[in-house]
């Protein structure tokens, strides 16, 4: 379970979403189409993108950054966001809903050593497998768009 930062609990108490920000990773098929790169997180192993809190204006920079650290993976970072989507996030004695602002990164790129990689288990799915395990249906209706 994350912990409260500073502000966030303001925050939250105000009715507010907090703001995160996440790397879509994909590339092209072969034979046509995209493949999305999907990561677990750390605690409840469940599938998700890279994503965390942006500490700047560039936040799809922070989207890049946490692509790095989380996934291994480096490439081109579309800087105007593709969407976003709205989930509940488990602190350790609350929950919040958070906005997450998603920006398209076209891999290039796959590290075998990166910050994250012994935590979580990354994996490579067409659009309509990763439908099947995003919890977020605003999520999957943005990689289905995306893919479209």
């Amino acid at each position: 379970m994350a912990k409260i930062r500073a502000g966030q609990l303001e925050t939250l108490a105000s009715g507010e979403a907090l703001r995160q920000v996440a790397a879509l990773p994909f590339r092209r098929r072969k034979g046509g189409g995209v493949e999305v790169l999907l990561l677990t997180s750390r605690q409840t192993r469940r599938f998700i993108i890279p994503k965390g809190w942006a500490e700047s204006r560039k936040t799809w920079k922070w989207a890049e950054r946490e692509a790095l650290e989380e996934a291994g993976i480096l490439g081109k970072i579309k800087r105007k966001p593709i969407g976003q989507y709205r989930y509940w996030k488990r602190f350790k004695t609350y929950f919040g809903m958070v906005e997450v602002e998603v920006y398209a990164l076209k891999v290039e790129n796959e590290l075998e050593i990166w910050p994250e990689r012994t935590q979580r288990l990354r994996k490579w799915l067409s659009p309509e497998e990763a439908a099947l395990l995003i919890e977020e249906p605003q999520l999957v209706s943005l990689i289905r768009n995306f893919a479209g």
